[in-house]
């Protein structure tokens, strides 16, 4: 197999390995730190890659063509298939993209993994503030219900910048030189998320879906991600795959505990393992 390890970008997490490498994509925060941690707990004889964001330099790019461009990253590190990638959260759906970019020219995949995430649902249409509210806010434990409501009211009528101003203001957040760009990048990618329409793919997937709820959830902010956990084993994707074709995991903890909890990281981790040493092969079964 033609590889070659060192690509600009590109974190290396594990060189070694006899079988094809696992590429894992960021999460919708462009974040591939989760990377690191998680393959230090995996038993797989892989390579293991994070992959990065393209630039966002061209702010109409769609899910697609970001995938695109993370598939040509990908093939300048394995030219060849079978493939195999993960995802984290809202950054799983970049996976599942350039799943569909490489099944498009007939290449293979042999591992599609989905950690915590549902199928993007139709959603009203939200501010670009409202988008931050959820993504920058809400997860905030730092951050009391009573500001959170006063942001909350803030983002319904607000710009981005006015509503990261009264954050400053109220103390919810102190912002870094670079974050104002930091927050247009995540804006850019959910605007492609929700413009996605996610296609029936003659695909196997397994959802490693967490099994718990979190506590400190605020109730009402987020209708959508509230219906997506109901849905859970599955998260939704039996409405664009045959049910055969979604193998759902249990891992314990909720949709972060699951991953920055050691012991739950490591079942986590243990798990991706088993699957990928259990499907060295790939199937496909009709949506």
């Amino acid at each position: 197999m033609d590889m070659d390890p060192h690509v600009s970008g590109v974190l290396p997490v594990r060189l070694a390995g006899t079988q094809p490498p696992v590429f894992f994509v960021p999460t919708g925060y462009g974040d591939f730190s989760y990377v690191s941690t998680l393959a230090k707990e995996m038993e797989v004889d892989s390579p293991i890659y994070a992959l990065p964001w393209p630039s966002f330099k061209d702010r109409s790019l769609t899910l697609e063509e970001i995938a695109t461009h993370t598939l040509l990253t990908m093939k300048k590190i394995q030219q060849r298939a079978p493939y195999r990638i993960a995802g984290y959260s809202s950054g799983a759906i970049l996976a599942y993209a350039i799943t569909q970019q490489l099944l498009r020219f007939d290449e293979t995949v042999s591992f599609l993994g989905l950690i915590d995430a549902p199928l993007p649902a139709n959603s009203p249409k939200r501010s670009d503030a409202e988008i931050i509210l959820e993504m920058v806010f809400e997860p905030l434990e730092s951050l009391d219900d009573e500001r959170f409501e006063l942001l909350q009211r803030c983002a319904r009528n607000s710009s981005v910048p006015q509503l990261l101003q009264k954050a400053q203001e109220i103390g919810a957040i102190v912002a870094e030189a670079d974050f104002y760009e930091t927050v247009e990048t995540y804006i850019h990618f959910q605007h492609a998320l929700l413009n996605y329409q996610v296609p029936s793919l003659q695909v196997e997937i397994h959802q490693f879906y967490a099994s718990e709820l979190p506590e400190n959830f605020r109730a009402g902010c987020t209708p959508d991600a509230t219906e997506a956990k109901k849905i859970a084993p599955m998260h939704g994707w039996d409405r664009v795959l045959n049910p055969e074709a979604i193998h759902a995991i249990p891992i314990p903890g909720d949709h972060v505990t699951m991953m920055a909890v050691p012991e739950n990281r490591r079942i986590l981790a243990r798990a991706l393992s088993l699957c990928l040493s259990s499907t060295p092969h790939p199937r496909t079964i009709g949506p």
